[in-house]
C-alpha cells in the first residue's frame, strides 16, 4: 500500500470535515432557534473529531495535513443556501439545505469506503467507518427533523 495514496485519501476527507465546521459554525452564527444552534454546534463536535482522527493519521504516515476547505463546487454552494435559508429564517429551507449537505457528506464517506480501501489498512478503514456512522447520524437526525415539520399551507 502506497502512503501517498492513503494520504490523499485521507486528506480528502480532511477538507470534506472542514467544509462542515464552517458550514455548521456559519449556521450558527446566523440562525436565532435555539435548538438548531444546538444541533449545529452537535454537529461541529462530530466534525472536529473526524478532522482531529484524520489528521493524526496523515501525521503517522508522514504526509501534509489538507488545509482549508474546498472553495468551489457542491459543498459550498450547499452553505450559501443554508445561510441564505437562514437570513429568511425559513426552519424548512434551513433543514432542506442542511440535509443536502449532509447528503454530499455521507456520499463522500460512501465513496471512500467503496473506491478507496485498497489504499486504507486495516484501523484507518475501522476509523472511517466509525467517522461514517457519526456523519450519517447526523444526517439521519436532519432529514427526521425536516420530515417532521407540519406542511405549510
Amino acid at each position: 500500500m502506497e502512503n501517498q495514496k492513503s494520504i490523499a485519501v485521507l486528506n480528502t476527507l480532511i477538507i470534506l470535515n472542514n467544509d462542515r465546521i464552517e458550514g455548521y459554525e456559519t449556521a450558527i452564527k446566523e440562525t436565532n432557534e435555539e435548538d438548531l444552534r444546538v444541533l449545529f454546534a452537535r454537529f461541529v463536535q462530530t466534525s472536529q473529531k473526524c478532522k482531529q482522527e484524520l489528521v493524526l493519521e496523515v501525521i503517522n504516515l508522514g504526509g501534509k495535513v489538507a488545509e482549508g476547505t474546498m472553495t468551489s463546487g457542491k459543498f459550498y454552494r450547499v452553505w450559501m443556501e443554508i445561510k441564505a435559508s437562514l437570513t429568511n429564517q425559513d426552519r424548512k429551507a434551513i433543514l432542506n439545505s442542511c440535509e443536502y449537505g449532509e447528503d454530499i457528506a455521507v456520499a463522500t464517506y460512501e465513496r471512500t469506503l467503496k473506491n478507496d480501501t485498497e489504499h486504507l489498512h486495516g484501523e484507518q478503514l475501522l476509523m472511517i467507518k466509525a467517522q461514517y456512522a457519526s456523519i450519517k447520524a447526523n444526517h439521519d437526525k436532519v432529514k427526521t427533523m425536516r420530515d417532521n415539520m407540519m406542511p405549510t399551507l
